[in-house]
């Protein structure tokens, strides 16, 4: 018996406010009962003698988190098209 049911579909579909044909519901349905199974069968897979990790390259590519000056205020507000009184000047978006 299928775990995913069209009915679970329109759950979900409800949730999401999706409108689906009667075809999308079933085919919904039968491609999320497939991806189900297919992440059931990496259940059976062996995985005793895997490490754990936490992330899937095995040297982090990661730079030193250290602490460092800033860009200088000058600098920062070169390319501002409107800079006022060493600040970034915006459009008002509250009234």
């Amino acid at each position: 018996m299928p775990r995913v049911t069209v009915e679970t579909v329109d759950h979900v579909a409800r949730l999401a406010r999706l409108s689906l044909t009667d075809d999308e519901r079933s085919l919904f349905a039968r491609q999320l009962e497939e991806i189900l199974a297919w992440a059931q069968s990496l259940q059976a897979l062996p995985v005793d003698d895997v490490p754990p990790m936490t992330h899937a390259l095995a040297v982090a590519a990661w730079r030193e988190d250290l602490a460092r000056d800033g860009t200088p205020r000058e600098q920062a507000l070169a390319g501002a098209p409107d800079p006022a009184e060493g600040l970034f000047r915006v459009p008002r978006v509250i009234g």
